[in-house]
């Protein structure tokens, strides 16, 4: 899942300086899954807006509401109508969710009351670890669903870096020497001898480089979508 978290309310606050009615949108999946954007984060920020314009003697009308998934336009349909009262949109979404829906409202300042982080998961409760940053060409059959790209400080390809000490990674003692994962979970599986072979440079054609990357699958397309 995407994981993000909610910025300072200060720099919320200072972002809406213009604007005298605003309407906070969560979002009802990843955001929602690590407690930063969905229905009670909502209410909380929108509460906490409230409070802290009226004690600065400002006004801020914030009203608030959810959709299932900003990064789809079908949810974002039920905001047609509602939005056209407010000066801003105050988005708890993923970066993508704040891009779609600046791209449906167009007329409309959308702003981010997130920063998004990274792609991983909940490894203990309140605690949320990166385990993929999208290269475009996963290696995880060949490491043991370990990944060297997200996981590996260095990025190492071929084996560790010398530098880890007692299984933990140099950078950080807290974190655990991806390539011991590796090693010891390629040796569960009886595997070990291939990671004998040396690896080849990383194909990063396929990375975040070169502008935005784009998925099409053609069997999924409606016809009138073919030129597009």
């Amino acid at each position: 899942m995407i994981v993000a978290e909610r910025k300072p309310l200060e720099a919320i606050v200072e972002m809406l300086k213009n604007d005298r009615k605003v309407l906070a949108v969560g979002c009802g999946t990843c955001v929602a899954v690590c407690f930063a954007g969905g229905k009670k984060e909502v209410e909380m920020l929108a509460s906490s807006l409230r409070m802290t314009t009226r004690l600065k003697g400002e006004k801020l009308e914030v009203d608030e509401t959810s959709v299932q998934r900003q990064c789809e336009v079908e949810y974002l349909e039920a905001l047609d109508e509602r939005v056209k009262d407010y000066d801003a949109i105050v988005s708890l979404g993923c970066g993508v969710g704040v891009q779609f829906l600046a791209e449906r409202f167009p007329d409309k300042r959308i702003i981010p009351a997130l920063d998004t982080k990274f792609m991983g998961g909940p490894t203990e409760a309140g605690v949320w670890e990166e385990r993929c940053q999208g290269c475009g060409s996963c290696m995880l059959g060949e490491t043991g669903g370990v990944c060297p790209i997200s996981r590996c400080a260095k990025q190492l390809m071929n084996g560790p870096c010398g530098g880890s000490k007692h299984g933990h990674c140099e950078i950080d003692e807290n974190i655990p020497c991806a390539w011991q994962l590796i090693w010891e979970r390629m040796d569960k599986l009886g595997r070990i001898d291939e990671l004998m072979e040396i690896s080849s440079p990383k194909d990063w054609s396929t990375g975040r480089d070169g502008g935005p990357r784009r998925v099409v699958r053609d069997d999924l397309r409606l016809p009138e979508d073919e030129d597009i």
